[in-house]
């Protein structure tokens, strides 16, 4: 199927006379006949629920549709993207390890990975994605167990070259994982183009309401685990917690990495997605299609605008021809990108808090990727625990503003924008 028909179609095939939509299971528990048919369960010899808080139904349906959007073997929500993000790295990352990744991911996942995991003991080199060879290669060590990047850097939109990335860290027999929250399925399928592991806040595009906070992870069911079997024990060795198991054995390619973040993480941790926040998620999936072109084109435009007013310093929007990194964009997503601007006004810091005080369209918003056209100053907000050099390193200037381009009529958008520079 096309992604357009995925959207609607894929994750659930309803039986005669079942519910035409995925049905919401509100249940914490599920009943067996014999305690032999739980034990299956609990040894991971049958599929099946016990407690949601490792799985449910509904989540499971949900995740497999953004599995086959994705071009993956297996998915599972997540309470938060957050914790999606925390689940892929730390899924086969421990205390002794390390990471690689781009500076410019969202300041929520830095100070996740720079301050949080470096307190597990997992250490993280940051570099930048525009950086040399020789400095990506310096990055490495014997101890790596993955490489982290954002398909489009939130809020620097940093496109990220995944294919570069992706053969450097299968040369060093590392996964690429790719949060992928900006970009969607829609426009970018990163496991196509050599990641291993996509990640999303499903609270932005994909739910596009303001309705939902959620997670998602997809495994693309390519990296060869036991081709590196020294590296990660984890999928590799016997897991005694679940007598003896070595998922990579057990479930393959395609079932491996998800089985052990649900059998390990989910159960330890509990970050599970409400069924409820699933059913919702699913109704936002359903007009993903047709709501991310109109996002890209309102976003088009409003940048256009922007990049001709001469109150406006500068402007980043990956579409905009001229821009660092239209030509990557074109290769990685050639029908749009996303609906996320960043640019700065002459005056810099002063003029951002004058000019969003003055917004009667746009509302300021911490969220960002929805229906709804938000604006946001970064440095004041979700990057405010960063340094200026910190700022500057990720590519979120003192300066910079980032606006959420929503389905609005764009003309409504743009004279707001007019309007609030007058």
């Amino acid at each position: 199927m096309e992604r357009e028909t995925m959207c609607i179609q894929a994750g659930y095939s309803p039986k005669n006379g079942e519910s035409r939509m995925i049905p919401i299971i509100q249940s914490t528990t599920f009943k067996y006949d014999t305690s032999e048919d739980m034990g299956k369960l609990f040894d991971l010899e049958a599929s099946g629920y016990f407690y949601t808080r490792l799985q449910n139904p509904t989540n499971d349906m949900v995740a497999a549709k953004l599995a086959a959007l994705e071009g993956g073997t297996a998915g599972m929500l997540t309470s938060s993207g957050q914790a999606a993000n925390f689940f892929s790295v730390f899924n086969i990352a421990t205390c002794g390890d390390h990471i690689v990744s781009a500076s410019t991911i969202y300041g929520g996942t830095f100070n996740l990975f720079n301050v949080t995991m470096r307190k597990m003991g997992i250490e993280f080199t940051f570099v930048d994605p525009d950086c040399s060879d020789e400095e990506l290669e310096k990055a490495f060590r014997p101890n790596t167990k993955a490489v982290f990047g954002e398909t489009i850097a939130n809020p620097a939109l940093v496109v990220f070259d995944i294919e570069r990335f992706a053969k450097a860290a299968h040369a060093h027999g590392v996964p690429l994982i790719v949060d992928n929250t900006f970009a969607t399925p829609i426009n970018c399928r990163p496991i196509e183009w050599g990641a291993d592991i996509v990640t999303h806040s499903t609270t932005k595009y994909l739910d596009g309401h303001d309705a939902t906070v959620g997670g998602a992870i997809i495994d693309g069911g390519k990296f060869d685990w036991m081709a590196h079997a020294d590296k990660f024990p984890g999928l590799t060795t016997p897991d005694e917690s679940y007598h003896g198991i070595t998922y990579a054995e057990k479930f393959g390619l395609g079932g491996a990495f998800i089985t052990k973040c649900t059998a390990q993480l989910m159960r330890d941790f509990g970050s599970i997605q409400a069924p409820m926040n699933a059913f919702l998620l699913n109704l936002g999936i359903e007009s993903l299609a047709v709501r991310m072109p109109r996002h890209c084109e309102n976003a088009q435009k409003v940048a256009e605008y922007l990049s001709s007013n001469d109150k406006v310093a500068w402007v980043t929007y990956p579409g905009l021809p001229g821009d660092k990194y239209y030509e990557r964009a074109q290769k990685y997503m050639p029908n749009g990108t996303c609906g996320v601007i960043s640019f700065g006004l002459k005056g810099g810091r002063a003029a951002a808090e004058a000019f969003m005080k003055n917004l009667k369209v746009a509302m300021i918003a911490t969220h960002v990727a929805d229906a709804h056209t938000c604006i946001l100053h970064p440095a004041n907000s979700t990057h405010r625990q960063l340094t200026d050099e910190e700022l500057i390193a990720s590519g979120v200037g003192p300066d910079l503003i980032r606006l959420s381009v929503g389905i609005e009529n764009v003309n409504d958008i743009i004279a707001d924008i007019e309007q609030a520079l007058t």
